[in-house]
């Protein structure tokens, strides 16, 4: 009866060793595979984080652009400091500042908007929040062609 326990047990330690040494091999495949899958994700993510950076460079060159080209446009008027040294756009003789070129665009009058603005000294026109400043005395306009506030350039001056 004796043999068959001892045998039992040998087989049994075989199978364990066998079990032991199998584990071990897995673990190291897995560790291999780990290994290998950790570099190709380094790998992926870097290539990824290239092209993201590649593609949001060009969008925001390609946004910003017509602007730098405006701009350079705008720098082609004529430019002269101010008694504090910063530039100042003069149109028609005022003194724009180049904050409001962007922020606030002037709409000139035209026969069919605001005809009676056409040539007064007082007319305003920019762009506030979406809503037109036409003038001080009128802020949306005068309705018909002949504005009794309207004055020239020449008479804003004397």
């Amino acid at each position: 009866m004796e043999d068959w326990q001892k045998n039992f047990l040998g087989i049994l330690e075989a199978v364990t060793a066998e079990v032991e040494q199998f584990c071990l091999e897995v673990g190291e495949a897995v560790e291999v595979f780990a290994e290998d899958f950790g570099e190709a994700l380094a790998s992926l993510t870097l290539e990824i984080d290239n092209i993201i950076v590649a593609e949001i460079d060009q969008s925001l060159q390609d946004f910003f652009e017509p602007m730098v080209e405006i701009y350079l446009e705008l720098e082609e008027l004529a430019l002269e400091e101010d008694d504090i040294g910063e530039r100042v756009f003069y149109f028609d003789g005022d003194p724009i500042e180049e904050t409001d070129l962007w922020l606030n665009p002037k709409i000139e009058p035209t026969a069919t908007e605001h005809p009676a603005c056409i040539g007064c000294g007082n007319y305003h026109g920019r762009v506030y929040g979406g809503n037109l400043l036409v003038c001080g005395m009128h802020p949306y306009g005068w309705d018909d062609e002949n504005c009794p506030d309207w004055e020239g350039f020449n008479n804003r001056l004397n």
